[in-house]
């Protein structure tokens, strides 16, 4: 009788481990997935807000990265500045002085012009790139920089790069 008492606890103690064990992996995917997609405007194609790296988290997957590595992610930050043309390209504030220099797809998609300050939640492919100095002077062009402020770039520089398949902005 003693023996059936002892097994009878032992299997209702697995039993409570397993269940918290089960609500802990729930309240993690939840805290995961915080971000609703009601409180957002969707560019380009659609994806689940699962896995968020923030900018912090961002950086350091950026300074680990050499040039041709590639890596698919989903990131949050504040938009620094977008194309003032086209709404083409934006810059992502990764903390400090460092940011991602973002493009679309295929430009399949554009964010709008004033969507600078926005909180956005990109996904899309994180690399290393080097930027011709014509090509940061088209840029600069388009971000709307003086000629004194074009004229000063003279060297090509090493930039985070991100090709994105979707964007979602902050209402």
């Amino acid at each position: 009788m003693k023996k059936i008492g002892i097994l009878l606890v032992a299997a209702l103690l697995i039993v409570g481990v397993s269940i918290s064990a089960q609500e802990k992996q729930k309240k993690a995917k939840k805290a995961q997935s915080a971000y609703n997609a009601d409180d957002y405007k969707l560019f380009g194609d659609k994806f689940e807000m699962k896995n968020v790296l923030t900018e912090k988290q961002m950086l350091k997957k950026y300074k680990g990265l050499k040039k041709g590595d590639t890596l698919t992610v989903v990131f949050k930050s504040k938009i620094n500045s977008v194309c003032k043309k086209k709404g083409c390209w934006m810059r992502l504030d990764l903390g400090g002085k460092e940011e991602s220099f973002v493009r679309f797809q295929d430009y399949g998609f554009f964010v709008p012009l004033n969507a600078d300050n926005s909180e956005a939640i990109v996904k899309g492919k994180a690399f290393v790139d080097v930027v011709s100095v014509e090509e940061q002077k088209h840029y600069a062009k388009d971000g709307g920089k003086s000629k004194e402020e074009i004229a000063k770039i003279t060297k090509p520089e090493i930039t985070y790069a991100f090709t994105a398949t979707g964007v979602y902005l902050k209402k």
